[in-house]
């Protein structure tokens, strides 16, 4: 199971949210290109980015995914990414995979088209999750069921989920263990990324265990719950693809 570090965006600085509300926000360092070398240089392969501005708003920051991309960090990049030629600029950018929110939920067909355009392992659908349903839109509409979200995956050739039960998001309360499992059971043939809640060491733990392909983590890791080789040391070495 690989784990990556997190690095959410917003208004230039590196910052978490707590469940997604950004009047709820604390700022951790002011410079999104030098959080990802230290990610790298303390063990992480692959780094999860989130332009939160783009995620609401529904706009692609191109300049902050070419930046990002000339680093040299190899990162997953999400947030206002919502069409095809927003997609192929990204992954020009130096990005390795393109993470898509609304898309997932909304427009089938277009996530079809990115596999396809892209390659399956350049595409990770975000399933976000409140109250049985996936929402997209940085979290703000209502979503549609998340069973009838996890089907169409399959489907478009989707072969990796990131999935956050967004109760739990930036809360340190522990991962949604029963909604990993019930995406795992639904949707078998696609690889589940868990996201939101990681405090401790124990909760990674506790996911090792689970089929799962990898883990997000972010407020534990800025707020020293643990460290990053700790982290990686416990879901059983580096982070790597």
């Amino acid at each position: 199971m690989e784990l990556l570090p997190a690095v959410d965006v917003l208004n230039g600085a590196v910052v978490r949210l707590r469940q997604g509300r950004k009047e709820d926000v604390t700022v951790y360092a002011n410079d999104p290109a030098t959080q990802l070398r230290t990610w790298a240089d303390q063990g992480a392969s692959l780094v999860h980015v989130v332009d939160l501005s783009g995620a609401i708003e529904g706009t692609w920051n191109s300049s902050l995914w070419r930046e990002l991309g000339g680093t040299g960090v190899r990162f997953q990049a999400g947030g206002g990414i919502r069409s095809l030629e927003a997609a192929v600029q990204t992954i020009a950018a130096g990005v390795d995979r393109v993470v898509l929110g609304s898309t997932v939920v909304w427009n089938p067909t277009m996530l079809a088209s990115m596999v396809v355009t892209l390659g399956p392992d350049r595409v990770v659908a975000a399933v976000d999750v409140r109250d049985g349903m996936a929402v997209g839109t940085g979290w703000t509409d209502a979503g549609r069921p998340l069973d009838q979200v996890l089907d169409q995956l399959a489907g478009a050739g989707v072969i990796r989920a990131l999935v956050t039960g967004i109760a739990g998001d930036g809360m340190l309360t522990g991962p949604a263990v029963d909604l990993l499992n019930h995406c795992v059971d639904r949707v078998p043939e696609v690889g589940i990324i868990a996201s939101g809640g990681v405090g401790t060491l124990d909760d990674l733990r506790r996911l090792r265990s689970l089929p799962l392909d990898g883990v997000i983590v972010g407020r534990a890791l800025y707020e020293g719950a643990f460290t990053l080789p700790e982290g990686l040391q416990a879901v059983g070495g580096r982070s790597d693809s």
